[in-house]
């Protein structure tokens, strides 16, 4: 994996997620470990984030490195200054770039034109790390990931399309639920369910969220507004009633199953309080393994393949 560029979840093999979640573990299991020492990273955000941003500078420092935060107002992304020229200039300073972008295309013109990895840290169409820590989460809750069951309630979003993809890579069921004019693209299920055909996955559209949550081992939700939806907001909550995860809603899952959300939350829309801050939820352990996955890929991107 040296050197690459972690644009889409499906840059990665089915093999190459289980080398990450088995670093990432590694990882959790030792702690600090200065294995980049002498590196930086550089994280260009066109949108604030609390996780991203704060998992990618820990996970930077834990392994030795340094790490830099351009913020959108010093970088201006496509406005103040091209992408292409953007990833020019920080091949020159930094030894790899995460990027937080509104479109896909702005962080993969910063992949074409940079020497160094560059890491899509979220973009419209998909969030290829916050998948990663999905997989771990999932896989140290239930002991492995072929033929775990996630049911995924809402909008037919980029963390949507990431789990979706990586589910179908890693045998998992998926499931999703979405009210009309906000399911996945065509293409993205296209996709996964010819990765599913040779992994033993499965991709199903449920008519709704009681269908999809049913026997389900993950129930997993996302806000109904992401950052830059908020006009759309009032809409929004009207399109998607009755697709709040309720405790009513989790009775239909399995005893045993977990409740998962990316956050930030918004109890009382997507979720209940009762649901995610009750005993099945694993949210915020779902949010530090943002740091373990991200150490993972940035030591393997970096050329650290036996880290840990």
């Amino acid at each position: 994996m040296r050197g690459r560029d972690l644009i889409s979840i499906t840059d990665l093999s089915t093999p190459e997620i289980g080398l990450v979640l088995d670093t990432a573990m590694a990882f959790k299991d030792a702690g600090r470990q200065p294995l980049l020492a002498g590196r930086t990273l550089a994280l260009v955000f066109e949108k604030p984030s609390l996780r991203t941003r704060v998992s990618f500078h820990v996970a930077m420092r834990q392994l030795g490195g340094d790490c830099i935060y351009l913020s959108p107002p010093e970088v201006g992304l496509g406005q103040r200054e091209t992408p292409a020229d953007v990833a020019r200039v920080l091949s020159r300073y930094v030894d790899c770039v995460a990027a937080r972008t509104f479109a896909t295309e702005t962080v993969a013109e910063l992949a074409r034109y940079a020497d160094v990895p560059v890491i899509n840290a979220l973009s419209d169409s998909e969030h290829p790390c916050q998948a990663l820590a999905d997989l771990l989460t999932i896989r140290e809750k239930k002991g492995g990931l072929r033929g775990v069951t996630v049911a995924f309630i809402g909008d037919g979003n980029n963390v949507a399309n990431s789990l979706c993809l990586a589910a179908a890579l890693s045998g998992m069921h998926f499931r999703i639920a979405s009210p009309g004019g906000y399911e996945m693209a065509d293409p993205v299920l296209r996709k996964a369910e010819a990765l599913a055909a040779g992994s033993g996955a499965s991709v199903e559209l449920s008519a709704g969220p009681e269908e999809a949550v049913a026997g389900a081992d993950v129930v997993y939700t996302d806000v109904w507004a992401s950052m830059g939806q908020e006009r759309e907001a009032g809409a929004r909550r009207e399109d998607f009633a009755g697709y709040t995860v309720d405790a009513k809603l989790m009775s239909r899952a399995r005893p045993d199953a977990i409740f998962m959300h990316d956050l930030p939350a918004h109890r009382g829309e997507e979720v209940t309080a009762e649901v995610i801050d009750g005993p099945q939820s694993v949210v915020f352990d779902q949010a530090e393994n943002r740091m373990h996955a991200q150490k993972a890929v940035l030591a393997l991107l970096l050329g650290e393949e036996d880290a840990g």
